[in-house]
């Protein structure tokens, strides 16, 4: 196989911008240098573009609507699977962490399709791949008969990362009164009598976790490599409380005075990108730009929104909230080290594995034109230009 030289772009190093040539060689960067010369290689031109680390993206749940865009269409897992990692290397996303909820509701939310689409997913990966695909496991405690299924794919290391979820009304993301009930009754149609129901049932079940038994089994996911993650954390007493069951994580917290005590803890921080493309949570929580601007966060996630991880990246540096080093590594080398595989992505630097993306800006706006994943050309666009007189 022929090296890859892509040349002239500016490369966004770990900790700074420059000027260079990416050489490849067997899927492994071998050279960053102002001028490379390959007397025989494959070149992608990229002079006015960014050369930057593939986006890992460890907490995305899309491939639900998928499988369900609609009520009641349930489409073959098969076709959601291959429909959407085909849409992946358009974003820059590099490796996904598909983030699979265990507990009830609907689409994929139900025991057995997750567990058949975890099963595809690693038959799958095992034969070909566009991106990397990794697998998130998002367990709703209250679920109580879901456990055995969480412990089995823990002892089997069936999961790359772990998080727990409490979505009970009153605390987390449902705090205030009468939020979980209004989500129930718009998400699910059900009437102010059914969501009643639907309360006292979930409450029933969430005094009877055994929290004990959760926390031995996230020290047992973090012993095994299995990155373990809280979820909604509305206090640093919350943060504290899940330090005890092994996780490194802090997914969506509610405040900035928990996002601060999370970073100050020594754990990672995730907020969502489209809180960052749009401006704010669409449930009027933590405005992710105010965290990150504060040091209170550092992994950005596309949450629901595969597109918005690279125009959140921008959007920072566009802003001046940070600058474009420190806002790629929210999105690559951050996450990377949160999940333990910084060592082979999650950076551009000689030795690792070649997982990069070029990207242009058009009307300042991000958009990638080749996506490589293993040093393998799975993505490239060549758009044509009209022009009016």
């Amino acid at each position: 196989m022929l090296p890859i030289v892509i040349r002239g772009g500016t490369v966004v190093l770990p900790d700074r911008l420059e000027v260079a040539d990416v050489t490849i060689k067997d899927g492994v960067i071998t050279d960053i240098a102002a001028q490379h010369a390959e007397p025989e290689a494959v070149v992608i031109e990229a002079q006015g573009k960014y050369i930057l680390p593939g986006l890992i993206d460890i907490h995305c749940d899309a491939i639900e609507k998928e499988v369900q865009p609609r009520p009641n269409t349930l489409f073959p897992l098969e076709t959601a699977l291959i429909e959407f990692e085909r849409k992946l290397p358009v974003h820059g996303i590099t490796s996904m962490y598909h983030s699979l909820s265990l507990g009830v509701g609907l689409s994929l939310r139900g025991d057995h399709l997750l567990t058949q689409m975890i099963e595809l997913i690693h038959r799958y990966r095992e034969r070909r791949a566009m991106v990397r695909h990794g697998i998130h496991l998002r367990y709703e405690v209250a679920h109580l008969d879901g456990l055995p299924i969480v412990e089995r794919f823990v002892r089997d290391r069936a999961v790359d990362y772990l998080s727990f979820m409490d979505h009970s009304p009153g605390q987390g993301q449902y705090r205030a009164p009468g939020s979980f009930e209004r989500y129930v009754m718009k998400n699910q149609g059900v009437d102010v009598y059914e969501v009643k129901e639907i309360v006292r049932e979930l409450l029933e079940r969430q005094q009877l976790v055994d929290w004990s038994h959760l926390q031995k089994l996230g020290r047992i996911a973090a012993d095994n490599g299995i990155a373990v993650a809280s979820h909604d954390d509305d206090s640093p007493e919350r943060i504290d409380e899940f330090k005890e069951f092994g996780v490194s994580v802090s997914e969506f917290p509610m405040n900035l005075e928990t996002a601060r005590h999370a970073i100050a803890e020594g754990l990672y921080v995730c907020v969502g990108a489209p809180n960052v493309v749009r401006g704010g949570s669409h449930d009027k929580n933590l405005r992710a730009v105010d965290a990150i601007a504060e040091g209170a966060a550092n992994i950005l996630c596309s949450d629901y929104h595969p597109s918005s991880m690279l125009a959140a990246i921008f959007k920072l540096r566009e802003e001046g909230i940070v600058d474009l080093p420190e806002a790629v590594r929210m999105g690559t080398l951050y996450p990377a080290k949160a999940l333990g595989s910084a060592a082979s992505v999650g950076s551009l630097e000689p030795g690792k594995l070649a997982d990069l993306i070029v990207v242009e800006l058009f009307d300042n706006y991000p958009m990638v034109t080749h996506t490589l994943v293993n040093g393998s050309l799975v993505y490239e666009s060549k758009p044509y230009y009209t022009q009016h007189n």
